[in-house]
C-alpha cells in the first residue's frame, strides 16, 4: 500500500482512537516505500502509546514515525552545505 492510500485508510478510521486501536485494526497493512516496505503497525509502535482526536493527528504521527526506508537517497543533497562539525557523506560519481 502506498502512502496515499494509508492516509485515506487512517481518514476513514472512527476518532477519538489510540495506537492500540490503529495497531490493532490496521497494522499488518503493508507501506511500500523507496528504500524496502514496513507495516503501518512497526510505525505506529514506534509512537508510544498516544490518543488522536483526529485523522490529521494520526497522519502526522505516521509521517513522523516513518523509518529511513522511506527517504530516498540519505544524507542527499545537490544543494545543501555539509553540517559543520560532521564528516557527511562520502562523495557519489553517476
Amino acid at each position: 500500500m502506498t502512502l496515499q492510500q494509508a492516509t485515506r485508510l487512517l481518514d476513514d478510521h472512527q476518532y477519538p482512537t489510540d495506537t492500540e486501536r490503529l495497531v490493532a485494526d490496521h497494522g499488518d497493512h503493508e507501506l511500500d516505500l523507496p528504500n524496502g516496505s514496513e507495516t503501518l503497525g512497526a510505525v505506529f509502535e514506534r509512537v508510544g502509546q498516544e490518543t488522536y482526536d483526529s485523522p490529521r493527528e494520526a497522519r502526522e504521527a505516521m509521517y513522523c514515525a516513518l523509518s529511513s526506508k522511506a527517504v530516498g537517497r540519505r544524507h542527499y543533497s545537490d544543494r545543501d552545505p555539509t553540517t559543520l562539525g560532521t564528516a557527511g557523506p562520502g562523495q557519489v560519481s553517476f
